[in-house]
Order: structure tokens, then C-alpha cells, then sequence
């Protein structure tokens, strides 16, 4: 029982912060069609940003300025690299977004070092929420999920309920239309984009504290967030966000459940070990890195479309 509770706790939060992370990337790429393979990469430079500016400011007004900065940054590669090879299609994209990220990881590396920082929690958060089983559940996981869910409420109301959201989904439908009604298009697009590279870096500033300020964050969760946006649906929010916590729930079960499918074939009565040669002897936690790939390898047999995405 204290295994499956502290489980579905951690895989909770873990999932929330997919989500933080996979949400601006659930904007770009699901609705402008921009395939930025370097949304990671400012996620990576929110913990940087923050850690830099907590130093002189503290932990709350990084939280702020960091965040603006990775939106700055964004709404510059947006304008100054990613504008231009547009037109040529998503592989032109990729070829830039891809030599991004090696130019970000190795600017990191040569201003902060090749080892992870010591990022200090807050100490107004750095207690325990609640006791469970025996052990203090950090209050910051609970914070993590409350920053996440604030953020899915506010990109809701904000993309169905406000008239910036309804320009943005007319110009990612009709940009002609938009544009012949006098907006401009171009900086519609590049607000966007600024908003995501945003969040990412709201989510990177958030995570630092946590979870190790490091290089080696980018490649992380560079390719999950891009299943999470897959399996939830391109554009949809709702669908990225359910994506998010499925992966983080199953990938916290996988780490910490020692059964084999030699175990699983055992339960029907079938004996499994000698199976493959031994291949059926190896231990789900050690394999849990490849639950998100097979999870996106299901939706997408079963629903093409992703979990909540619009069929074309």
C-alpha cells in the first residue's frame, strides 16, 4: 500500500512537470507547426536563468525574470532563425533547432561548467507537507503540481476564453483571413512561440530547485516532451496534459516494480524465464525509460490522432 501511494504521489508530480515542460511545445508545435527541437533547451536555460538570478535576487523574482528572458530569447530565434527556413519545411526546422541545441548545451557548459549546480531551495518551502508511511513528503512536489495546474487553468481560459486566444486559433487556421483583418500574422506567431519558450523556462526555474541544475538537463526530457505532445493530441492542451501525468504514473510505477515477464507468465502458469534467452528474465524498473515510447506506440495504433486530437 505505502508503495503504491508514494508511487502514484511522485508519478503525480512528475507528470505535472512533464507538463509544465510540454506545454509550450503543445503551442508551437501543435499549433503553429513549428518542429523546435530545442524547446528542451529552454527549459534547460530557465534553471540556468534562475539560478543566476536567484543569486542576486532570490527565489521569487527568478521566478519572474527568468522566465521573461527565455521569452526574449525565443521571440529572437523565432524571429532571426526559425522565420526564415519556415517556408522550406519541417526538415529545414529541424536542422536548425537540432544545431541549436548543441550550441546551447555547449555555451552552458562553458559559462556554468560540465557538473550540476548547487541551486538552493527556498527555504519558505523547503518543509514537509504532510507524513506518509513513516517519511516527510516534501512540500515542494506539491508545490510543483500547484504551479502546473495553475498554469493548464490559465493557458485554458486564456486560448478559449480571451480575444488574444481566438486571434491565435483563427491565424493558425485562417492566417489569411486574420491577416486581411488587419493583424499581423507574423507577430502573432512570434508571440506564441515567446510563450512557449516561456513556460519552458517558468518550468526550469521551478524544477532547478528540485531535481539537479545541470547540462545534461536538456537531453533528459528532450524526446519525452515530444511524446507527450504526440500521445496527447497535436494543439491540444487537454490531451498533452492528460499525456503528462499517464507518463509520469506509469514511468514511477515501472522504477520502482521489480517483476520480469517471466513473473507475469508465471501468473497464467506458463513458464517464461528460459524463454528468448533469458530476455524475458529482465526486470521492468530497469527498462522503465522505454514505458513512454511504448505507451505512444499504443495510442498511436489505437487513435493516430492522439488521445484528444482532432482527426484531419
Amino acid at each position: 500500500m505505502d508503495f503504491f501511494v508514494v508511487s502514484l504521489l511522485n508519478g503525480l508530480s512528475y507528470g505535472l512537470l512533464l507538463f509544465m515542460v510540454s506545454a509550450g511545445l503543445t503551442l508551437v508545435f501543435g499549433m503553429m507547426g513549428v518542429l523546435n527541437f530545442a524547446h528542451s533547451s529552454f527549459y534547460m536555460l530557465g534553471a540556468y536563468f534562475g539560478y543566476s538570478v536567484g543569486r542576486l535576487t532570490g527565489f521569487w523574482p527568478a521566478l519572474i525574470v527568468a522566465p521573461l528572458g527565455i521569452a526574449f530569447l525565443g521571440a529572437l530565434i523565432e524571429r532571426y532563425l526559425l522565420r526564415p527556413v519556415h517556408r522550406h519545411g519541417h526538415a529545414h526546422e529541424l536542422l536548425v533547432t537540432f544545431g541549436l541545441v548543441f550550441i546551447i548545451d555547449e555555451l552552458v557548459k562553458l559559462l556554468y561548467g560540465n557538473y550540476p549546480l548547487k541551486n538552493p531551495m527556498p527555504v519558505e518551502l523547503s518543509f514537509s507537507a504532510f507524513r506518509l508511511f513513516g517519511l516527510d513528503y516534501p512540500f515542494y512536489r506539491v508545490f510543483i503540481a500547484l504551479v502546473a495546474i495553475v498554469m493548464f487553468g490559465a493557458i485554458l481560459a486564456l486560448s478559449r476564453f480571451t480575444r488574444v486566444g481566438l486571434i491565435v486559433r483563427a491565424a493558425v487556421r485562417r492566417p489569411h483571413m486574420v491577416e486581411a483583418l488587419g493583424h499581423n500574422v507574423p507577430m502573432v506567431f512570434l508571440g506564441v512561440f515567446a510563450g512557449g519558450a516561456a513556460l519552458a523556462g517558468l518550468a526550469g526555474v521551478v524544477a532547478g530547485v528540485f531535481y539537479p541544475t545541470g547540462p545534461s538537463m536538456a537531453q533528459e526530457l528532450g524526446v519525452i516532451v515530444f511524446v507527450v505532445v504526440v500521445v496527447g493530441g497535436l494543439g491540444s492542451l487537454e490531451g498533452a496534459f492528460v499525456a503528462s501525468l499517464l507518463i509520469g504514473i506509469f514511468s514511477s510505477f515501472a522504477v520502482g516494480v521489480n517483476w520480469t515477464l517471466a513473473d507475469a507468465f508465471a501468473l497464467v502458469g506458463v513458464a517464461g524465464a528460459d524463454l528468448w534467452g533469458g530476455a524475458f528474465t529482465v526486470k521492468l524498473s530497469t527498462v522503465a525509460g522505454a514505458i513512454p515510447f511504448v505507451l505512444m506506440f499504443l495510442v498511436l495504433l489505437l487513435r493516430p490522432a492522439g488521445l484528444l486530437g482532432e482527426r484531419q
